[in-house]
């Protein structure tokens, strides 16, 4: 690893653990309006917590993100871009824990090659009942993902100078169920990037502007 690339995952690590922007940075890439937001807004049962990774990987001194695109199935969150993570079980020490565990059986991704760096603000998802956790880590050893078939139907290498390009950002009109949103996606590799994923990926890359990486 170059010594820029180093330096910024110094950079980032340090700035995770610092107060994070939080729910400004995520409402930049929120649903207008969105349910969610109040506490109001919750369902009667309690929320299930979810663990996601937010991983880091450099491809020629280029960082990337993995993204995955959810097969189709009768759910809240079926065929959406997502990030490598799911429901926190008995056996989990931590919603960290949780991330790794879900990103390996999603990825292939061995828990050992991860140094994780820091959280993001956890973020509460209304029509699915969780509150999610973004756990953000690097990864130390490239190794070739091995999606899942029956949890991923298509990886997505994503460019993080291409998540930080104004350009791949789009905005329109939805209908979301009962309402009528204003919908702020990122448009990349022919998939709309929107929701609680762009709302993460929002955050980080607030916390990214303050260490730009080199590549």
């Amino acid at each position: 690893m170059s010594a820029s690339l180093q330096h910024f995952f110094e950079c980032l690590q340090e700035n995770l653990a610092a107060p994070l922007p939080g729910r400004p940075a995520q409402a930049l890439m929120a649903p207008l309006p969105r349910p969610g937001w109040h506490p109001n807004d919750r369902a009667e049962e309690p929320a299930r917590r979810s663990g996601v990774l937010v991983l880091l990987y450099s491809v020629h001194e280029q960082l990337h993100v993995p993204l995955i695109l959810r097969p189709t199935y009768d759910g809240a969150h079926s065929g959406q871009v997502a990030f490598p993570g799911g429901g926190s079980e008995a056996g989990d020490a931590d919603l960290t824990e949780t991330a790794l565990r879900e990103a390996h059986e999603e990825l292939g991704i061995a828990p050992e090659n991860v140094q994780v760096l820091g959280a993001l603000t956890h973020l509460y998802i209304q029509p699915s009942n969780y509150d999610v956790y973004p756990t953000v880590g690097r990864l130390t050893t490239r190794t070739a993902f091995r999606p899942d078939p029956h949890e991923v139907a298509q990886l997505l290498e994503v460019p993080l100078a291409t998540l930080l390009d104004p350009a791949h950002r789009r905005q329109e009109q939805w209908q979301l169920g009962d309402r009528t949103a204003l919908v702020p996606f990122f448009a990349i590799q022919e998939q709309t990037i929107w929701g609680a994923t762009a709302m993460i990926l929002s955050e980080l890359l607030a916390v990214i502007h303050k260490c730009p990486p080199s590549g």
